[in-house]
């Protein structure tokens, strides 16, 4: 047990579970909430139904917590929306545990510092406190900690319509036009989109959701349309791994997805890279190529869900140690970068490979993963137990896997694609290699072979 004071940035289901486990090694949590209420990122995708059952969207130290209060836990193989995330996980956590003595919310983090030190100073740096300032209602305000976990999440920070990661040029005179992530197509903006021409660019889940409830108004309104702006070739890429795939609504989105494309219910303009967008009349025209001369798609609305990127700015005065392409720590980046390695599935990981130059700072859910997509949340659970024993001196707690994540069904590796039933290419243990990309290719490798299901 310890007595040490952790600042956790973000009070979304991470967040939470990472308060729940610092609780329980006897520390003080401070959780830094900057939306009204905790998990205020799951409320603006309270419509999402999630791809992983609950058992895999608990934590267990947050079930602990919330077992004392008569809590009852959701039926493990059911599928949650974020509503129901909420309703009956989140909020009962947030509001009826003693989380909610620790939870400050509408404090947005501006800043990160050491207490007398700037980013260039470095003799005994370590034992100086954290210094986080953060704006709420009543100004610009300061704790300090002893360590601090960022869990911030990625929400805020939608990437941009352009191929090249920036902002289509003539993207934000468009604003009003353009929505990203996953709209509530079904519900609160029906409207705004039946009877459209709807261009919805990019290729993840939150892009095949968003285009299947769109071939469902579709359905419901044969004037709407549907058109997919794909910046690869290939559209099979995007249906996974189907039958294969251990979580079973992820591989169903997939093989329906497949169905919509096939029968022609959704238009594809793939090695479509977006560079500009305007006006043309009323509608939208957006471009691939030069202005003048590229290919174009004239519609109504534009949805962008090409992912998201971490806020990193107010961490500018910590010493960071992040891959330079996709902006994840560096001993993480190697099992999730997706010009590697495609699989939803990354073997179970904590404080080790989450680890900053900062001692005593941690980035953690899926703020950890940087660029890279298709992060669960029971992975992030095992993130913050791992690093909320480490902080807490047990460092035998730290370096133990308790986490056992389901397979995607196709993994793709150096570019190589394979059925993960005969590579088990992810998931299962650590391997003593952070180069190995499961612990049967680590096991291979010891033994003098080349590797299995990775090489």
């Amino acid at each position: 047990m310890t007595s040490k004071t952790v600042a956790v940035i973000g009070g979304g289901p991470v967040g939470l579970a990472a308060a729940a486990h610092l609780m329980e090694r006897g520390m003080t949590p401070i959780v830094l909430e900057a939306g009204e209420r905790a998990g205020h990122a799951v409320r603006q995708w309270r419509h999402v139904q999630l791809f992983s059952p609950w058992k895999y969207n608990i934590d267990g130290a947050a079930a602990r917590l919330l077992a004392s209060t008569g809590w009852n836990s959701p039926d493990p193989e059911v599928y949650a929306t974020g509503g129901e995330l909420l309703d009956y996980y989140l909020d009962p956590l947030a509001t009826k545990t003693p989380l909610k003595d620790v939870i400050r919310t509408s404090s947005r983090v501006t800043a990160i510092s050491r207490v007398g030190f700037d980013k260039a100073k470095t003799k005994g740096r370590e034992s100086a406190p954290f210094e986080i300032r953060f704006q709420n209602g009543k100004g610009p305000e300061v704790v300090r900690a002893d360590a601090v976990i960022d869990v911030s999440g990625t929400w805020s920070s939608p990437n941009p319509a352009g191929a090249n990661g920036l902002s289509a040029i003539g993207e934000r005179d468009c604003a009003s036009r353009i929505a990203y992530g996953m709209p509530d197509i079904s519900g609160n903006d029906r409207e705004r989109y039946k009877g459209k021409t709807v261009a919805v660019l990019g290729a993840g889940h939150s892009a095949i959701g968003t285009l299947a409830d769109l071939a469902r108004l579709r359905d419901a309104d044969p004037s709407t349309e549907v058109i997919w702006l794909l910046r690869g070739t290939d559209p099979s890429k995007a249906f996974g791994g189907g039958a294969n795939d251990k979580l079973v609504a992820r591989g169903e989105l997939g093989t329906a997805f497949a169905g919509l494309v096939v029968n022609g219910k959704i238009k594809v303009e793939s090695g479509f890279g977006a560079t500009h967008v305007s006006a043309s009349g009323e509608r939208l025209r957006i471009g691939a190529g030069s202005a003048c001369c590229g290919r174009h798609v004239i519609v109504d609305e534009l949805i962008v869900a090409t992912g998201f990127r971490p806020d990193l700015s107010f961490l500018n005065e910590m010493r960071l140690r992040l891959d330079s392409s996709i902006e994840a720590p560096v001993d993480l980046a190697p099992l999730i970068d997706p010009n590697e390695h495609s699989c939803g599935t990354v073997r179970p990981h904590g404080a080790r490979e989450l680890r900053q130059d900062e001692p005593g700072l941690y980035l953690a859910g899926m703020k950890s993963y940087g660029r890279a997509p298709t992060f669960l949340m029971i992975t992030g659970y095992e993130q913050v137990r791992s690093i909320a024993a480490e902080i807490a001196g047990d460092h035998e707690a730290a370096a133990r896997v308790e986490l056992e994540l389901p397979e995607t069904g196709v993994c793709t590796r150096g570019g190589v694609e394979s059925g993960i039933a005969s590579s088990g290419c992810c998931g299962g243990p650590v391997p003593a290699d952070v180069n190995a990309c499961c612990a049967e290719d680590a096991n291979a490798k010891s033994t003098g072979k080349s590797g299995r299901g990775c090489s």
